[in-house]
């Protein structure tokens, strides 16, 4: 209907100016309604268009009768420029028409066909291309170069017209819904991208029922417009698969390098692996999305499998060791810093179990299974990490702390105590001529 009205307008336009003095290429001709029927209820030929063309009220906003209003309107821009004509039936047997001779017709209708052609004549003026009057070899020149165009693509058609007006209309439809999937962050999950191309694809439908013109071209337009839209589609679940893959990518590497550093804690627990161990697989769960979140869950799941078995298996043998390593520790401690016997014959014992008669009674699997182990693994728990205190974190600087109080109550403790009187008599090499004490 645009297309329509958009044509008739133009014409009028170019009819005008011709009027106004101006030269114009084109110049429309009268529009001659011919209209072949027996009856006209007591109105003239001219009356009856000039009724048709009359708009018809709507009051209940029907789509259709906009449609049909639209065209009344736009033929009766060219009311001064047309003329009504109507024709009696030629013969009561229609379908031998193509065989009767003049004589044998209707002689009403005979005589009304010669006023038609005078009529025709009448209305008919010369050609007029570019201000000029053509002559009939120049008419004919003119035909000719008309034809050769045509023949060429250069002149469009009736079907080229609607063609090339559809398909500014499917462009416009392409670019909204292009404009509904652009809002479309990716990546998304594959219902919600289905769910948003739907509505997208339905709204571009909508706006081009609206505007096409013609049944044959529409639908033919209409079926390069679903068409275009599939390819955007495509091109956009490439884009979702590739961003996908690239966010789940970088998530699961995260993960990984997470799961890494676990592995090589100074000071192994299970409870600080765990909680990393979940705190990964829930920041997975959450920002993993899309197509290849099915792919990557399965790939984590391995990962996440083979990093816990590995701690579990390492982390007895690591457990072990730090205790035979404190045992030492305080060892030194209880002879050298503190100077406490029965600190150091404890660690010593310590020591010597867990080094002598572990290896020699127990095996890895019947300690580790052993009540006595469990109660050592769950003091190791609490003192290593808590929600409070990370001891791994903080690990080194307890350490330097501890070694600089040890250093100074060495150092300055000892001072103390020699400066101070001693309670106690004591001994030098000056035998009896050494002073008595008080």
């Amino acid at each position: 209907m645009t297309f329509f009205f958009f044509l008739v307008n133009l014409c009028f336009m170019l009819l005008v100016n011709r009027v106004k003095g101006q030269d114009v290429a084109f110049e429309p001709a009268k529009l001659l309604w011919l209209i072949q029927r027996d009856f006209l209820q007591g109105k003239s030929v001219q009356q009856m268009v000039n009724e048709a063309l009359k708009r018809v009220p709507n009051n209940n906003g029907d789509k259709y009768i906009d449609q049909v209003n639209q065209i009344r309107d736009s033929l009766a821009v060219m009311g001064d420029n047309s003329t009504a004509f109507s024709l009696p039936q030629p013969h009561l047997q229609r379908t031998k028409l193509c065989e009767l001779k003049d004589s044998e017709l209707d002689q009403s209708y005979v005589a009304k066909r010669d006023q038609l052609k005078e009529l025709v004549s009448s209305i008919t003026r010369p050609k007029i291309v570019q201000g000029k009057l053509l002559n009939g070899q120049e008419f004919v020149s003119f035909l000719e170069q008309i034809l050769e165009a045509l023949n060429k693509g250069e002149i469009p058609s009736t079907g080229s017209l609607v063609e090339v007006f559809n398909k500014v209309i499917v462009e416009r439809c392409l670019k909204v819904y292009s404009g509904k999937m652009e809002h479309l962050g990716l990546p998304v999950n594959l219902d919600k991208l289905q769910e948003s191309h739907e509505d997208a694809k339905d709204k571009a439908r909508e706006l081009f029922e609206k505007q096409h013109f013609g049944r044959h071209h529409a639908t033919q337009s209409g079926l390069k417009l679903d068409d275009e839209i599939q390819k955007i589609y495509r091109n956009i679940q490439l884009a979702n698969e590739y961003q996908s893959s690239k966010l789940c990518e970088a998530r699961y590497s995260d993960c990984e390098d997470k799961m890494d550093h676990l592995q090589v804690l100074r000071l192994p627990s299970m409870a600080k692996f765990n909680a990393g161990f979940l705190q990964c697989n829930q920041s997975f769960e959450k920002e993993c999305v899309g197509p290849a979140k099915a792919t990557y869950e399965q790939r984590m799941s391995k990962m996440l499998g083979r990093s816990k078995a590995l701690f579990i298996k390492e982390y007895n043998n690591r457990l072990f060791n730090w205790l035979v390593t404190f045992a030492l520790v305080m060892v030194v401690v209880g002879r050298f810093v503190v100077k406490f016997l029965l600190l150091e014959v404890g660690a010593w014992i310590m020591f010597i179990f867990l080094e002598t008669y572990t290896r020699m009674f127990w095996s890895a699997e019947s300690l580790y299974y052993n009540p006595a182990w469990h109660l050592i693994v769950s003091v190791w728990e609490t003192i290593v990490y808590s929600p409070l205190l990370d001891l791994d974190r903080w690990a080194i600087q307890i350490c330097i702390f501890i070694a600089a109080f040890i250093i100074y109550w060495r150092c300055y403790g000892s001072r103390r105590k020699r400066s101070g009187r001693s309670l106690l008599p004591l001994y030098t090499r000056g035998g009896s001529n050494r002073p008595r004490s008080d």
